[in-house]
């Protein structure tokens, strides 16, 4: 059922190799909480990456990668899905530290002309549905990467298809993949950036990240992971044609473990930024993170966590830190780090079955940590 491999930070390994962990920082051993974890809900595949003290201290896979039986490995390519936000938000973050952009200032000063003249583009979002409302002046970077824009998660489930705000920006929480898609825009059409080359300049290309993009690589096809849905139908990988940072990356678990251990030890930011990048600015008043709207938390419910430059902060047993999830029909991802010991860990399922087991699978790697689970996913421990 396994197919393991390990890396460390220093180096690339050639896959198939194995690295030792830092004799101050082992390795939990979680091959048990994985197997019992994939037993009990019937998941055919998950990898599993930790990070102490910033660096990868292990990389493990288990399982199979497709409905034939080919065993999923640390070079499999897997999707990203949503864990893709957290990695443009460090993006963001490091252009606002270098002046780029303002985070507290609107996206549209960034434009040369008013957004809903552009129209309704396929590649980015339904502008053309924002004429008539001015609040889309007031749309800031910080509050597309807080999920405090005012829009749903996406247009196309909006009545008619049609974009509109809900609320008005930084007044409220709720996920918004349209959002994202709005900062992407900002930054590439006014800014001139493209946002996989940046990608690809600043963090993939010196870290090794050689199997990880936005938009679909031939080369990505000769280790391929499909999925598994809730009922264990096997879909095949969706080949992404366009560049989205609401969740178009393709990546690989040692790929993005090491963009991880790179997050939590503030690679390429000052301290400052690097503090800012997961500090909680927004606060949320949702029962669940799912549905983002009309959703109101009673006495006892919701969280205390706030949402940050593109990864949700909390504070737990352990002290402050912050996660991310990913999700689609066929995928479960998690993100978690603790800033204390810049300690993380990191699971991509190819099964979303799987994803009733991260509770068990974060504490058995970090220990308690304070993640709301609850809120997170509508179940916890």
């Amino acid at each position: 059922m396994r197919r393991s491999v390990r890396y460390g930070l220093a180096g690339l390994l050639a896959l198939g190799g194995a690295a030792p962990a830092a004799a101050d920082t082992p390795p939990v051993d979680l091959e048990p909480a994985v197997r019992a974890a994939m037993a009990e809900t019937g998941a055919r595949g998950v990898a599993i990456a930790q990070i102490a003290d910033g660096k990868v201290v292990m990389v493990r896979a288990y399982g199979a990668r497709n409905a034939k039986g080919d065993p999923l490995t640390a070079d499999t390519i897997m999707y990203g899905a949503s864990l893709t936000k957290a990695v443009f938000g460090y993006l963001v973050t490091e252009l606002a530290a270098e002046g780029r952009l303002d985070l507290d200032a609107p996206i549209a000063a960034m434009l040369p002309k008013p957004l809903p003249d552009y129209g309704n583009l396929d590649a980015y979002g339904h502008w053309g549905d924002l004429a008539g409302d001015a609040r889309w002046r007031r749309v800031t970077p910080r509050h597309a990467l807080n999920h405090a824009t005012g829009f749903a998660n996406f247009a196309f489930l909006e009545p008619g298809g049609k974009l509109r705000f809900h609320f008005d920006p930084g007044t409220g929480y709720a996920y918004s993949g349209e959002g994202i898609s709005l900062l992407q825009f900002g930054i590439e059409q006014g800014l001139g950036l493209s946002v996989e080359k940046e990608l690809q300049r600043r963090f993939f290309a010196p870290l090794g990240m050689t199997r990880t993009s936005l938009i679909w690589q031939d080369g990505f096809g000769t280790n391929l992971a499909d999925g598994w849905d809730a009922q264990g139908k096997p879909e095949p990988h969706d080949d992404r044609s366009r560049v989205r940072a609401a969740g178009s990356m393709d990546t690989t678990i040692h790929d993005l473990a090491e963009m991880t251990a790179a997050m939590v030890r503030g690679y390429g930011l000052p301290k400052r930024w690097r503090v800012a990048y997961a500090r909680g600015t927004q606060a949320i008043a949702s029962r669940t993170q799912f549905p983002t709207l009309d959703n109101p938390a009673g006495p006892g419910e919701g969280t205390d966590a706030k949402a940050a430059l593109g990864v949700v902060a909390f504070t737990g047993p352990q002290g402050p830190g912050w996660f991310k999830g990913g999700h689609n029909d066929v995928t479960a991802n998690t993100m978690v780090c603790l800033e204390r010991g810049r300690r993380c860990v990191l699971i991509l399922g190819n099964d979303v079955r799987i994803e009733r087991a991260f509770p068990k699978l974060v504490r058995a790697a970090l220990g308690e940590t304070g993640v709301p689970y609850r809120w997170e996913y509508g179940f916890g421990e």
